[in-house]
């Protein structure tokens, strides 16, 4: 085991631009591990790398017929730098991760094919905040001390099934599993599919198999908004809303015209009442899903919406308005996942109605000494990447005693008042969702890599009215603190030329930027001509 440093250290620290709710109380001790566990994403990991720690990771694959991965990989990907002719997303997102393993040199520091069976505090966790770790590799276990652990498995990894929700499901005799074992079309051929849950997961399936099945249904129970990625003249959707002016207006205005806004904006495309996807009124505002071609399946007949299932019998389904779906060969659950840590101690990571009871959905308050952080716990309607990117460049500085945590009772006083607004705004089962803008600024204002506006405004007019009215890409936080870039400016003042250079292959022009003050019409009046 490798040595552990403390240092005295009786300063008034304060989080920079950090929230005035909060009291930050002065660090005792400032910490230094030199070994930590991260368990899960190397995206993570490569993050904790730039930070000069000497780190060892723990990577558990996708759980494939018992079979652990056997090498790096994940759904998305980010890059610090900007490659010309580049579009943001690579085809072939495997590739690109393990050529950035190769390069960063961090295939060496990765542990495949390894389950971390439990993470425990040391008897003298007070003093030290180390951990006890378990892990397994080909049936082999091994015991080692961490100084910190950082959990990074996200919240896609135990799938939900929640049969006991559906009367009768133990007498269906047809197939019947989860989304997540999906995996290509063809054995749907003339069959007949029920799909159940209306997420990102359940649509693109449907959507999918409505071309070679005999009929699918998508049974929901609260109803979903169904967005195209592709927006106003061509732009990505999240490009022309994902803005800090579109973030003001939304948390500015009255909740009745706030509301009305959002459902102004949703129902742009179609009347979602029209389709049978409209969301209950206690979900009004949950996380859209992005799907272009169900609407148009919807239309022409061969994918159908229909309302929670009431009971199963052995071969049919019977649906809460009285209607049933008979003959069904297949049931797909497309019904999201479920969080949870069996390595952990029940006490560590408390959970209580569908909440987890995390500090801005990373720390656990109770802990003596903030050495244990969970990254990618939060959704947000944003970039993943980029949000767990943040949280990794934040929990390092708490790790290392830079930036102190408020009190327990401050933490969760802000832990309660955040989880009420939530479950105003988008219901019981959406307890992780948040705020992509506001959740990113109140991270990055913690290590003081938020963005200052009006400063901006006044010494750099240019980079101030792409960085407000313009998508917030997370080039905007790179711009100062830890881990400045350079080349920030650059990259925000000519991201639209990027995200035009891919699609103009064939040039009948020059590609026209959308207008940024025309994106104010956008936001109030979407759908509409400009």
């Amino acid at each position: 085991m490798e040595s552990r440093h403390w240092v005295a250290n009786r300063l008034e620290q304060r989080s920079p631009e950090a929230s005035s709710s909060l009291r930050v109380a002065p660090p005792i001790f400032q910490y230094h591990p030199t070994r930590a566990l991260i368990q899960g994403s190397i995206f993570s990991f490569k993050l904790l790398r730039r930070f000069g720690q000497d780190l060892n990771l723990q990577k558990k694959g996708r759980l494939q017929k018992g079979n652990y991965g056997e090498d790096i990989g994940g759904l998305w990907k980010f890059s610090d730098h900007v490659e010309e002719g580049r579009a943001s997303i690579y085809r072939k997102l495997q590739e690109y991760i393990t050529m950035f393993a190769k390069e960063k040199n961090l295939l060496k520091y990765i542990q495949f094919k390894t389950i971390v069976s439990s993470v425990n505090k040391r008897p003298d966790f007070q003093t030290t905040g180390q951990w006890d770790v378990i892990t397994e590799k080909d049936g082999k276990k091994e015991s080692a001390v961490f100084d910190a652990v950082m959990i990074c498995s996200g919240h896609h990894v135990y799938a939900n099934i929640p049969k006991e929700s559906f009367p009768g499901i133990k007498l269906f005799k047809g197939k019947c599993f989860h989304s997540r074992d999906y995996k290509e079309p063809g054995i749907f051929k003339g069959k007949r599919v029920l799909v159940i849950g209306l997420g990102n997961s359940g649509c693109d399936i449907a959507s999918e198999l409505s071309h070679i099945a005999e009929k699918v249904i998508i049974s929901s129970r609260s109803g979903s908004w169904v967005m195209s990625r592709v927006w106003d003249e061509g732009y990505p959707w999240d490009m022309l809303f994902i803005t800090r002016f579109e973030t003001f207006l939304k948390n500015t205005l009255p909740t009745v015209i706030s509301n009305w806004w959002y459902m102004k904006q949703m129902n742009a495309r179609f009347k979602h009442e029209n389709y049978g996807l409209m969301p209950l009124n206690s979900t009004l505002r949950k996380e859209p899903v992005f799907n272009d071609e169900l609407p148009a399946c919807i239309l022409c007949g061969i994918v159908t919406i229909k309302p929670n299932v009431k009971e199963f019998t052995e071969d049919s389904a019977i649906f809460e308005d009285g209607t049933v779906f008979k003959a069904i060969d297949y049931v797909i659950f497309a019904t999201g996942y479920s969080y949870a840590y069996p390595f952990l101690d029940d006490s560590i990571i408390k959970s209580r109605d569908n909440e987890v009871t995390l500090f801005k959905g990373i720390f656990p308050p109770p802990l003596e000494k903030p050495t244990l952080a969970v990254i990618g716990l939060v959704q947000s309607l944003g970039a993943a990447i980029p949000t767990t990117d943040l949280q990794s460049r934040w929990a390092v500085q708490v790790i290392k005693g830079t930036c102190p945590l408020p009190s327990v009772k401050d933490m969760m006083n802000d832990i309660d008042e955040k989880m009420g607004k939530k479950l105003k705004l988008f219901g019981k089962s959406d307890t992780i969702q948040t705020d992509y803008v506001v959740y990113m600024d109140e991270l990055a204002s913690f290590i003081g890599a938020k963005p200052n506006i009006p400063w901006l405004f006044l010494t750099d007019p240019k980079l101030a009215l792409e960085v407000y009215f313009g998508p917030c890409t997370p080039y905007q936080f790179r711009l100062v603190g830890p881990g400045k870039w350079p080349g920030a400016r650059n990259a925000i003042l000519t991201q639209w030329d990027r995200l035009l250079k891919p699609m103009t292959t064939r040039v009948v022009g020059s590609p026209l930027k959308p207008c940024l003050f025309c994106n104010w019409q956008f936001l109030l009046f979407p759908g509409q001509d400009k």
